[in-house]
């Protein structure tokens, strides 16, 4: 039988969570309770769990902490060995359903009402996720569940065994960052079966287990993994996991280039315009692409919210190469192992990444990322601009910490030049300037650097001496950028549009900034009314997207819709750049991006400077 458990909606959740913050576990104990008066159910579907049976379930969960110390004490090997056991509990016990288990308000429910001291033992002074759910692969319970649901096999001795195969940090790498893969029981269950056969010798497990996990997350748009039984699913993984082994032996092997370069030998070669594109003149559409100079020293970076990747690879293209690139989005996480396997990507929150933990980003040459827009202070107080602002400081904290040669930060230009935000960029300042920083604030357009399309962005860049005395903006392109027609109309006239040569002519200027890379907007148009306006003077439809460019039978005359990936050209981002997702994220994904000639040329100008 499934129950419904009480859900504990975030404006009371919230208030719970700071106060408990500074409760002892003997106070928070003096809290625990089955009921709630703001706590709700889902209308439909299932029983109501009883008070009873949730004070029973909390009885079995206190007995198994203080197995491993509680209330008084915790340690590693203990907590680990609490979690097993705590998951098995959870699964078996609770009698939910995938869908209940989804809910980040019943475990917050679990975390502040019925368990709030087990949650706060086991994780003292814990991030918001830990206890709110709002990221459930981070929940102190709701992790543990979702472990059990994916490993539990019925048909052996020991259905949760298999919990014992990966701790917390490797499976976290199949659930939560691989989640194409971590998604299907019937694939973790083999992903589990094979890894625990395999001779590890010599190896670093953790950095065998993701270089695993890459190889199968480039064969999931070709291989249906779920419909395939289990014997011959075993087969394959077991070939793709020695692939795995016998690279990381070679790797590490004494004389192996690999294992003294470090580096992913893998290169993608920038969009280069069809010839068909030549409709106006064809040397108004030819681009200078970025050369090395005589001092070709490659750099080291981190990247923070780096979205689908789009301002690393300008980066990439100026010479610095990123030891860590973190977003909180799991299909952009997705995007750039599809596109640069060879880079480490965590799927996180950057409020809750500790650097400490990966000591080879302290010091890099670089650390940058392209924020979530702030907001004017016409927004304060609301969820958008807290949330935002939040990550605005999280990212100069972490620059902080991480105490890198420059720091490069993307956002809106009103950031740079608006009054509205003169306390944001003080407070920057004042924060760069006590780390031993110096800064320069600059607006700059895409559209001056060969983009199509006029997207203008605030760019802050702050350097340590002597290397910021050397550096210097880039200057805009001498070159004008092409038009639509011309990066379209190759596409456009693919699948035998009548209309396509009318429409290249018509589309004969650069496009408006592409609009739609926020969560807080609908789903894939091309923006609000305004935009899609002067996307119509383009001759294109922009109250959606299309699946595919228009045939011979589209209207001659007819306003076409962009396609993602056409969305993907305006951005100038290479063709050979796949996107994870629906038609929705993928758009996302690329409308969040930064151009990569945009952040080539910023990127350039700061790999000059620390150059000299």
């Amino acid at each position: 039988m499934s129950f419904l458990y009480p859900r504990l909606l975030a404006e009371q959740a919230k208030p719970l969570f700071e106060e408990y913050g500074r409760l002892t576990i003997t106070e928070l104990t003096g809290r625990v309770a089955a009921t709630h008066d703001s706590a709700v159910f889902v209308a439909t579907g299932g029983d109501r769990v009883s008070p009873v049976r949730l004070h029973e379930l909390r009885a079995g969960v206190v007995d198994l902490a203080k197995g491993a110390g509680f209330p008084n004490n915790s340690d590693r090997a203990g907590n680990a060995d609490f979690d097993l056991r705590l998951a098995a509990l959870l699964h078996a016990e609770t009698g939910m359903v995938p869908a209940e288990a989804a809910s980040r308000d019943v475990w917050a429910f679990m975390a502040l009402v019925l368990l709030p001291d087990v949650a706060f033992w086991r994780y003292p002074q814990p991030p918001r996720d830990r206890v709110l759910g709002t990221d459930l692969t981070r929940h102190v319970f709701g992790r543990l569940w979702w472990r059990a649901q994916l490993v539990r096999s019925s048909d052996v001795h020991e259905p949760y065994g298999a919990l014992k195969i990966l701790g917390e940090a490797a499976f976290d790498q199949i659930y939560a960052r691989r989640a194409a893969l971590g998604g299907s029981p019937h694939m973790v269950r083999a992903i589990l079966r094979v890894w625990q056969d395999l001779d590890l010798t010599g190896l670093n497990e953790r950095e065998t287990l993701r270089d695993f996990l890459k190889r199968l997350l480039r064969l999931a748009p070709f291989v249906l993994f779920d419909g395939i039984e289990e014997q011959a699913l075993d087969e394959e993984l077991h070939a793709v996991a020695q692939e795995s082994v016998d690279a990381q032996r070679a790797a590490s092997s004494p004389g192996s280039d690999t294992a003294q370069s470090g580096q992913d030998t893998s290169l993608i070669v920038p969009r280069e315009l069809p010839q068909s594109a030549a409709v106006g003149d064809k040397a108004s559409v030819t681009r200078t692409v970025p050369m090395e100079t005589a001092d070709s020293r490659r750099f080291r970076s981190v990247e923070i919210c780096a979205g689908a990747g789009a301002q690393a690879l300008g980066l990439e293209r100026a010479g610095f190469d990123p030891v860590l690139l973190i977003d909180s989005k799991a299909d952009a996480c997705f995007t750039i192992d599809l596109n640069r396997p060879g880079w480490d990507v965590i799927c996180m929150d950057i409020a809750h990444f500790r650097p400490s933990l990966r000591p080879e980003t302290l010091g890099v040459d670089l650390v940058s990322g392209g924020l979530p827009r702030v907001k004017s202070p016409a927004t304060v107080g609301r969820a958008e601009d807290t949330e935002e602002r939040g990550v605005l400081r999280a990212a100069i904290a972490l620059a902080r910490v991480i105490k890198p040669k420059a720091v490069l930060l993307e956002n809106v230009p009103g950031l740079v030049e608006s009054q509205d935000f003169a306390a944001d960029r003080s407070w920057i300042e004042t924060e760069l300037g006590n780390a031993g920083y110096k800064w320069s604030w600059r607006v700059l357009n895409a559209a001056d650097f060969g983009v199509p399309q006029n997207r203008s962005s605030g760019f802050l860049v702050a350097m340590q001496d002597p290397y910021f005395s050397r550096f210097a903006w880039p200057e805009p392109d001498e070159l004008p950028p092409p038009s639509v027609g011309q990066v379209l109309g190759p596409s456009m006239s693919a699948y035998g549009w009548p209309g396509a040569e009318r429409w290249i002519k018509g589309a004969d200027r650069i496009a408006p900034a592409l609009v739609g890379g926020s969560d807080r907007r609908g789903g894939a148009d091309l923006g609000p009314t305004g935009t899609k306006q002067a996307w119509a003077v383009l001759g294109v439809n922009g109250n959606s997207l299309g699946d595919e460019p228009p045939g011979a039978d589209f209207p001659v005359d007819g306003q076409p819709k962009l396609t993602v990936d056409q969305a993907a050209l305006i951005q100038a981002i290479p063709q050979e750049w796949n996107f994870f997702g629906g038609k929705t994220s993928r758009y996302r994904q690329i409308g969040h991006a930064m151009p990569p000639p945009l952040a080539a040329a910023v990127g350039g100008a700061i790999s000059a400077a620390l150059r000299g």
